[in-house]
């Protein structure tokens, strides 16, 4: 059982700043994929963030120049800087790791962490 570890999650006003936390496992972290997806109530769950292993990283355009994706290959642990929020941040924010692997998917899931953007 592929364990990915979250932490960072909490209330902040409009304008603030969070840093998400999502540590994983040395073997998926050195081969994996790791990105940020979140959900917000009665909404389906949508991709934020992505950093392959090279550092490349894509944004969705409702985060660009307002959130940061890194990987700290140190520490095995991915995190999401996010500045000026806006109370539609509000949602549960998932950690990801993906990777194909032959020809098999493999896909893990963090157990999620509430942000709530709220004055």
């Amino acid at each position: 059982q592929v364990q990915l570890v979250e932490s960072g999650g909490g209330l902040v006003q409009p304008g603030g700043s969070l840093r998400l936390s999502c540590a994983a496992p040395a073997s998926i972290f050195s081969t994996y994929t790791m990105g940020w997806f979140r959900q917000a109530p009665g909404n389906e769950r949508e991709a934020v963030a992505g950093i392959d292993t090279g550092g490349t990283t894509k944004y969705a355009n409702s985060v660009k120049g307002r959130f940061i994706i890194s990987r700290d290959n140190a520490n095995n642990t991915v995190y999401l800087q996010m500045d000026s929020l806006k109370p539609e941040d509000t949602a549960v924010y998932y950690c990801n790791a993906a990777a194909w692997i032959e020809t098999q998917l493999y896909n893990y899931w963090g157990q999620g962490t509430q942000v709530t953007v709220s004055s």
